[in-house]
């Protein structure tokens, strides 16, 4: 006899109203996608995805590392593991109670006097700074790094991994636009000694960075959960 893994409730909406609309948000997804070959861990952050979106492209443009699912649900249950952001936005949209529910803080600081004044002096953009200030701080290695918005940030933390040897626990790379967008997630994807999450092309942005932790959370609470 099976038993049944109880129900998420951290992870949930807060009022029956809003899980029934996003649990029919779900079923929809499901009905429509179409067939997929994603495993029974990443589907769920594809589904979420395409649910932050209504874009049923994320089916097929979202790819992931070998480990990468294993390795975010690893760094979300140690509890502690920073979430080191490229912008406000993903820090904003993150549910606070979800997150404290892991022990789990978020970092951004694209906006610092000090981010700006060395990008000026090193005529870079604010985002390498910021990933390099996270880097002086010790943010960076077993950190979840998410990225919505620059793909300069993307292209840096590449160069900490292959050159300063960087080790985040894992890199959700999804910046949105047309200079260097594709391309640095084309450059994320060489890399094999970091688990990360990406999408293909120019499609990204910070909602769907967001959808995508939001559903490690909710994995992490169901094998919680289970192993309770």
């Amino acid at each position: 006899m099976t038993t049944a893994t109880p129900a998420n409730t951290v992870t949930e909406q807060l009022t029956r109203a809003g899980q029934s609309i996003e649990h029919g948000s779900f079923a929809i997804i499901d009905a429509e996608a179409g067939p997929h070959a994603y495993t029974a861990d990443q589907w769920p952050i594809v589904r979420r995805m395409i649910h932050a979106n209504a874009d049923f492209e994320f089916n097929g443009l979202t790819e992931f590392h070998p480990r990468a699912t294993e390795a975010g649900l690893q760094a979300i249950l140690r509890g502690g593991a920073p979430i080191v952001a490229d912008v406000g936005m993903i820090c904003t949209g993150l549910s606070r109670p979800r997150l404290e529910h892991f022990g789990l803080r978020t970092h951004e600081f694209i906006n610092d006097d000090d981010v700006i004044e060395a990008a000026r002096r090193e005529d870079t953009t604010r985002a390498v700074q910021a990933m390099r200030k996270a880097q002086r701080l010790g943010l960076i290695d077993g950190a979840i790094l998410a990225i919505g918005n620059a793909p300069t940030a993307l292209i840096e933390i590449v160069r900490m991994i292959r050159e300063d040897g960087a080790r985040p626990a894992l890199v959700i790379g999804m910046p949105v636009g047309f200079v260097s967008a594709a391309e640095s997630k084309d450059l994320l994807a060489q890399v094999s000694e970091t688990p990360w999450i990406i999408i293909r092309g120019r499609k990204g942005g910070s909602s769907l960075v967001v959808g995508a932790i939001h559903a490690l959370l909710a994995l992490a609470e169901a094998r919680q959960k289970a192993a309770a």
